[in-house]
Order: C-alpha cells, then sequence, then structure tokens
C-alpha cells in the first residue's frame, strides 16, 4: 500500500503561482511513476503531468511551458510548480503514483484561480 498526501493549494489570481507538493508512504515501494491529474466540477479528471524514477516528465498540452513536475525520490515527494495560472486551471488536484503493479490516488487538495 501507499499513501499520498499533498499540500500547497488554496486560492490565488489568475497570472499568480502556486506550488504543489505530495508525499508517498507506505510500504508499496519502490515507485515508478509519480504525478498530478485534475478534476473541475462537472468535469472528468484529467492528467496534468506525471514523472518517472529517471526524472523525465510528461506534461498535458494544456499546461506546458506553465507547470513544471519534479521529484525528490530520498523524500518520496513529488512537485508540482503552476505559474502564469489561468482560471480553467481551477480544480481538485490529485496525487498519483504507480509502483508498477496498481496506481494510487491521494485525497485531492483544492486549487482556486480567481480572474
Amino acid at each position: 500500500q501507499v499513501q499520498l498526501v499533498e499540500s500547497g493549494g488554496g486560492l490565488v489570481q489568475a497570472g499568480g503561482s502556486l506550488r504543489l507538493s505530495c508525499v508517498a508512504s507506505g510500504t508499496g515501494f519502490p515507485i515508478n511513476r509519480m504525478g498530478w491529474y485534475r478534476q473541475a466540477p462537472g468535469k472528468q479528471r484529467d492528467f496534468v503531468a506525471t514523472i518517472t524514477t529517471g526524472g523525465s516528465p510528461n506534461y498535458a498540452n494544456s499546461v506546458k511551458g506553465r507547470f513544471t513536475i519534479s521529484r525528490d525520490n530520498a523524500k518520496n515527494t513529488v512537485f508540482l510548480q503552476m505559474n502564469s495560472l489561468k482560471p480553467e486551471d481551477a480544480a481538485v488536484y490529485y496525487c498519483y503514483a504507480n509502483n508498477n503493479f496498481r496506481d494510487y490516488w491521494g485525497q485531492g487538495i483544492q486549487v482556486t484561480v480567481s480572474s
């Protein structure tokens, strides 16, 4: 089992920045991919970004050039630096992890962007 705990969400004005963090713990290690998905009200959960243990990132087109994902393997932590935030980025952001056996999800954290 892997437990994921997110932090760093909140309210920000359009054009501003936020940094999300997610710490993994438990017994289901090692973890391969970690990353972030998001879900806006009334919409499906969408891919945002993932990163492998080796540091290879993958981004949704909608966030490329604005969001940066990074990872501290020693601390089992993944980060999402979000810059130039837009109102359409507002959503509940979910931390994601995969250990080659199954997917794990955090509880989610709210990101609100005011226009």
